[in-house]
């Protein structure tokens, strides 16, 4: 008879010592692999969201918190910053600094979040236009991939906002049109709405007056961008100068032009000194640089600003969440072990009845390294199934959570996803399977024939 048959036969002859041994072992597995995927699919997530950004100036407070919120995403603004003290880093002409992205938050639609920006956000990202075009105007916005997607929003659509990340409290009666959607990227920009700063400004404004609007006119520089055609059409705005709009085709546009829009827009932002924004992302010219890497601490000493390095704030946050993942690690280990101890006294404990048994197989043709491939593999069987039933549990439990960590983490995350710390994982199993079964292999191989048949 197939050895492999056999080994099954006999683990079937006692179920429910089976089905304990499996399910301590799916345990331990499953907690691993899931932890696993966890860990990477979040880490994968925090380091594409880097995206090069050098460092995040914001208002003072806790330098986590306002990377989480102005690069993730995920947590409450630290406060806003007045543009006349933070102009000197907006300036496209700053020695040290290549880019500068200014965000105003503070509003969402039905949890999204709402930004005031810049284009150079979208090539800080990597992203595209899928249809339609970029913000140009003031309320008009264009979406990620996700916002698109979950909120079955189109180019045309418009929508009120709501104050805050918490939906329905304190609409505005500002309407925002949909003038663009973005294709889908893998970073946090799929899940954003994005608009000028001004149009921010106007959401919170009661009267809004004229001389605050950030809308292009007259500037060739201003008009080179996408532009909306509502302003083509009325020809006639801020106390009647003619100003025309050039209409870039979409996705016809370049890095380049992108670059001198944002630009034109920061200098013109930086004529508000009175106004506030949230936070601004900066990627040095070159990370070499002495003064570079002074920038942040001479901020911190000598302004009203707050200045957060992304890569440290990450760093300490993994190693905070590293914690509570090694103990959980651990804790997974010890259910491992516990179901190889499981494994082990079921087999041992199953010799004795199974002696007169093990003594016939000799006598009908079997030879010692038969009786020892039988329990073997009764071993490795259990720890074969307990490892697909664990990598099964794993996957699914990874299924429900994705749906909690979205909501929370605002990134996707996804069951399907298998790691090649999985395989290794099967390796481990298969030698806990081995060493469980190895002293009964060794106990079944020298059973005595004449002995055990003698005492019948």
């Amino acid at each position: 008879m197939n050895l492999i048959k056999l080994s099954w036969k006999n683990l079937l002859h006692k179920p429910l010592n089976m089905a304990l041994t499996l399910i301590l072992f799916a345990l331990g597995v499953g907690l691993i692999s899931l932890l696993l995927n966890m860990n990477q699919q979040i880490e994968e997530n925090f380091n594409k969201n880097l995206a090069g950004i050098d460092l995040v100036l914001g208002a003072k407070g806790s330098p986590l918190q306002l990377i989480l919120c102005s690069m993730y995403h995920v947590d409450n603004p630290t406060g806003n910053i007045n543009i006349g003290k933070a102009k000197a880093f907006l300036n496209p002409k700053h020695p040290l600094i290549k880019d500068a992205v200014p965000l105003s938050l503070g509003d969402s639609y039905r949890n999204y979040r709402i930004v005031g920006t810049t284009y150079d956000i979208l090539e800080i990202y990597g992203a595209e236009l899928a249809e339609g075009k970029l913000w140009a105007n003031n309320m008009e916005v264009t979406i990620g991939a996700t916002v698109a997607d979950v909120l079955h929003l189109h180019v045309g659509d418009t929508f009120k906002s709501s104050h805050g990340l918490v939906e329905g409290i304190e609409e505005h009666e500002h309407d925002f049109t949909v003038v663009g959607i973005l294709r889908p990227t893998g970073s946090v920009i799929d899940q954003l709405i994005l608009c000028n700063t001004q149009s921010i400004w106007d959401s919170h404004a009661v009267e809004r007056p004229q001389s605050d609007s950030l809308e292009r006119s007259g500037n060739p520089e201003l008009t080179s961008g996408p532009q909306s055609a509502v302003g083509e059409e009325t020809g006639q705005e801020h106390g009647g100068h003619e100003h025309s709009h050039d209409k870039v085709p979409p996705a016809s546009y370049d890095s380049l032009s992108l670059r001198k829009m944002a630009d034109s827009d920061r200098l013109e932002l930086m004529e508000h000194g009175d106004k506030d924004i949230t936070a601004i992302l900066l990627r040095y010219k070159s990370r070499t640089n002495i003064r570079s890497l002074n920038m942040g601490r001479n901020i911190n000493e000598n302004t009203e600003l707050l200045a957060a390095s992304p890569p440290i704030e990450v760093a300490r946050l993994q190693t905070n969440l590293g914690g509570g993942t090694k103990v959980l690690t651990q804790l997974a280990g010890v259910i491992v072990f516990v179901s190889g101890l499981s494994i082990f006294i079921s087999l041992f404990s199953s010799l004795r009845e199974r002696k007169y048994e093990l003594a016939l197989m000799r006598v009908m043709g079997g030879t010692p390294a038969t009786l020892f491939w039988v329990i073997l593999l009764e071993g490795l069987i259990l720890a074969v199934l307990g490892y697909v039933l664990g990598i099964v549990l794993s996957h699914l439990g990874m299924m429900v959570l994705a749906n909690f960590m979205e909501d929370s983490y605002r990134y996707s995350f996804s069951g399907l996803k298998f790691l090649k710390e999985e395989g290794w994982l099967f390796l481990g199993a298969l030698a806990v399977g081995f060493v469980a079964a190895l002293v009964p292999a060794v106990q079944a191989r020298g059973t005595d024939i004449s002995e055990t048949l003698g005492k019948g």
